[in-house]
């Protein structure tokens, strides 16, 4: 991970900025004791789930108020100018993290009670070897491919296990629905739609195999050979010259793909997991279901890719970490765990509750199959998800080559690797 610099010491428009929307934690005349709290979340089920919630804990605790701030893709900015400064929220979300980038400033959770039920698939995401815990799981994402279930079934489809199957499929989708129906869709405006596909497919190609894992190689920053990365976007090629994506895969926009999967118009989308809830409340005859990543090697087991999703650490230098670990505790209740699971429609965080969410069929269906942890968080050094984006829509312009992609790749994660502490 990159040190953080001075620079962002510099940045006094964006501190200012910070000071105007976030207050610092305090405690007012009357006793009464002010947390903040900075979350990733954007979308509005997910905010509404978390302000139930903060409103909630607040009429138990009269003497505690949350303030919540919501900053979006302002984030991140937000999070390095206030770690810098060593000026952090009382909560906040690590969102994939919670080790690497936000290790240092988070107080060790591992003597709270709801410890106890974490899941254990969250272990190696949210413990280190010495038993410390970084941070409460508001939900964990298991990311995969989202199908519509719908149209695979009248299709005489079976969802995939392996890439071979994957691509069988879409090709029968094609064929079946005479071009009426897209088998891959991506919202190419956004480059991350294609950070996606590398990032989620990196892992079976790269990591899970016993005969292809790189990890170790991708952790000291000896990986050399990234023509081994190739099979990615010459697949991803592959796809757009058998018209298997969307015609305007360049310019669509994300906010499409719920309208068009609601119309039957779509059959894979990669991630996609909040997508099932949006669809059924515009067309209820419409089923999604959700599949673990396809193996690309024989022999090879099917992952999720996820860990974290939405979480909330504590700061180890708040005034307030007892009021704070308190909220966390308000949370960990099971009725609670339950209510923003099934709220955020995702897995929980703790087994202590059963969610009652979208996917859920599915997420029971695939219960023993292992989470990874999302390939650029672990194996890549920072700033390469924007290179991985941006590397999938020159391959689709034909700026690029598949062999230039990997070699492009391979070249910045060259030039970024720096060796963890």
């Amino acid at each position: 991970m990159k040190k953080l610099g001075k620079t962002f010491l510099l940045s006094s428009a964006l501190v200012l900025a910070l000071s105007a929307c976030n207050q610092q934690s305090s405690s007012d005349e009357g006793g009464n004791v002010q947390l903040t709290l900075f979350s990733t979340v954007t979308n509005e089920s997910d905010k509404a789930a978390l302000n139930d919630a903060i409103k909630e804990f607040e009429k138990k605790n009269p003497n505690i108020d949350i303030k919540e701030n919501f900053p979006a893709d302002k984030y991140e900015g937000m999070l390095r100018v206030k770690m810098a400064a060593n000026d952090m929220p009382d909560l906040f979300d690590t969102h994939g993290w919670s080790k690497d980038r936000y290790g240092e400033y988070v107080e060790d959770l591992q003597d709270m009670k709801w410890v106890k039920d974490l899941d254990p698939a969250m272990d190696n995401i949210l413990k280190d070897q010495s038993g410390k815990v970084y941070a409460y799981p508001l939900n964990q994402a298991k990311d995969g491919i989202t199908y519509n279930a719908t149209l695979l079934k009248k299709y005489g489809i079976t969802p995939p296990s392996t890439f071979d199957e994957w691509m069988n499929a879409m090709e029968t989708v094609k064929k079946k629905s005479k071009g009426e129906v897209t088998p891959l869709w991506f919202a190419g405006s956004d480059k991350s739609s294609f950070g996606q596909y590398f990032d989620q497919f990196a892992t079976p190609l790269l990591v899970t195999d016993s005969k292809h894992d790189y990890r170790k190689e991708l952790l000291n920053g000896t990986f050399k050979d990234w023509s081994k990365f190739d099979f990615l976007p010459e697949k991803l090629k592959e796809m757009q010259e058998k018209g298997l994506l969307n015609k305007d895969v360049l310019t669509a926009q994300n906010q499409q793909m719920t309208d068009l999967m609601a119309q039957n118009k779509i059959a894979f989308v990669i991630g996609g997991g909040l997508l099932g809830p949006s669809v059924k409340e515009l067309n209820p005859d419409v089923q999604l279901g959700v599949i673990p990543m396809p193996i690309i090697y024989k022999g090879d087991q099917p992952s999720w890719i996820g860990g974290e999703r939405h979480t909330l650490a504590v700061w180890k230098d708040s005034e307030h970490k007892k009021e704070a670990k308190k909220f966390l505790e308000f949370l960990a209740q099971p009725e609670m765990v339950k209510k923003i699971a099934e709220a955020t429609s995702l897995p929980a965080g703790l087994t202590n509750a059963k969610a009652d969410n979208y996917f859920a069929k599915d997420y029971e269906k695939y219960k023993d199959v292992k989470v990874e942890p999302y390939f650029d968080r672990v194996y890549l050094p920072s700033g390469m998800w924007d290179v991985l984006g941006a590397s999938g829509q020159e391959l689709l312009s034909k700026s690029m080559n598949p062999e230039q992609v990997s070699k492009k790749i391979g070249e910045e994660y060259k030039r970024l690797y720096k060796p963890k502490k």
